[in-house]
């Protein structure tokens, strides 16, 4: 089944779909995130779109890299979410296709190289609260339920 979160499309608008590939990256006691200050101060799980040509994992890896500068292996699908949503830095009302994987953390390589994205580590309950997209705190909460952690 397919989900969707956040607000209901606007009837008047036409929405670009944008598939994208986000990762929930287990590391200890917590979960490995990202800061990201623009367009919006908010918390979230690493990730971002496919380019076209691109495989989903081989894009989730070059995303989580970009934005946080750790690798990860062992990812595995979880589910998708649908989000409609206005991204300002490309002046677009997107159709959002939220893949979400599981992952494990690998060593870092390095500072963040995408501009304005800091990683950050959050324990599972402060993730909880504080991711800010609906769809993916709600596949946080499975999953932990799903491992009992």
């Amino acid at each position: 089944m397919n989900r969707r979160f956040g607000r209901l499309p606007d009837p008047s608008l036409r929405y670009t779909p944008r598939p994208g590939v986000y990762a929930i990256i287990e590391a200890g006691d917590g979960i490995l995130a990202t800061f990201q200050e623009e367009p919006r101060p908010e918390l979230q799980l690493p990730g971002g779109g496919i380019d076209p040509g691109e495989q989903p994992l081989v894009a989730l890896a070059r995303e989580v890299m970009e934005e946080t500068g750790y690798i990860i292996h062992s990812a595995r699908r979880l589910g998708m979410f649908h989000r409609f949503t206005y991204m300002p830095e490309y002046d677009l009302h997107a159709q959002k296709l939220c893949h979400i994987y599981h992952a494990r953390l690998g060593p870092r390589r390095g500072a963040p190289t995408e501009a304005g994205h800091t990683a950050v580590f959050l324990p599972w309950d402060v993730a909880e609260e504080r991711l800010a997209v609906s769809g993916d705190r709600y596949f946080l909460r499975s999953f932990r339920a799903w491992r009992g952690v």
